[in-house]
């Protein structure tokens, strides 16, 4: 995955990113890496000498109604294109396409249930990123959105996004796997109840699913989900970090 109409970087905002950068560096082994030239304060997350995402605050102004989370950025080729295409799909566009001189292009859109995230271009070539798979990299991309197949015609139609495997999972409805160029990358599924809202999650690569749960307990994570196993001989847990941000990992039970 490193081209347009796939997710291609991941970004915290949280209240504390001391605190919150301790525990993900810890829990995920990322490095972190303060970038000088950002308008506002910002960390990138490291594999290796590779950006894999990044951090910064919540604005004071908005921490009453903005909560500490995770979003997608999704590479395309035209951002006000895209933009444009989002609205006249049935989306919105929460923040209207705005330059970050230098770095990249971008807006912050949400898809017709709700669901948030970003579309950007940046200013440089190709991305080098780590080989799927590689600790800290992101393994699955799951979206609790709207009815299953209004909303893949929404994000195949703006992506060109593709059906994989269909799961039913009963009471829950269908898990919808989709690939974006070429093998699985995620799923879609309608909200369960108690999710509050329509939100994409991200399952960040560890290499032993057991020893990510113990790194978790000492950094004051909690455990909401698993470890669960998964197809493939993969284990997944999710969690919330110690600001409240979900979290998700996907790794191998040694």
């Amino acid at each position: 995955m490193n081209g347009p109409n796939q997710f291609l970087w991941y970004e915290l905002m949280t209240t504390d990113t001391a605190a919150a950068g301790d525990f993900y560096s810890h829990v995920i082994g990322w490095k972190l890496e303060p970038v000088d030239e950002s308008p506002d304060p910002y960390t990138r997350f490291l594999v290796g000498d590779a950006g894999v995402g990044g951090m910064m605050s919540i604005p004071p102004e908005q921490c009453d109604r903005m909560a500490p989370g995770w979003i997608g950025y999704i590479g395309v080729d035209d951002v006000d294109a895209y933009a444009a295409r989002v609205a006249s799909a049935g989306g919105a566009v929460l923040r209207a396409p705005e330059d970050i001189p230098g770095i990249l292009r971008f807006a912050v859109v949400a898809d017709p249930a709700g669901a948030a995230f970003v579309i950007y271009r940046g200013e440089g070539g190709p991305m080098n990123l780590p080989p799927i798979g590689t600790q800290g990299t992101t393994g699955w991309h799951e979206l609790y959105g709207g009815e299953v197949d209004p909303t893949f015609a929404f994000y195949s139609g703006l992506f060109g996004w593709t059906k994989d495997q269909a799961m039913d999972m009963g009471g829950m409805g269908v898990y919808q796997l989709f690939a974006a160029g070429g093998e699985a990358v995620g799923a879609m599924m309608r909200k369960p109840v108690e999710v509050p809202s329509p939100v994409w999650n991200f399952y960040f690569c560890v290499d032993d699913i057991d020893a990510a749960v113990a790194r978790i307990g000492e950094k004051s994570g909690t455990i909401t989900m698993g470890p669960h196993q998964v197809p493939g001989d993969a284990w997944i847990v999710m969690g919330l970090d110690p600001q409240g941000a979900s979290f998700a990992l996907v790794g191998a039970r040694n």
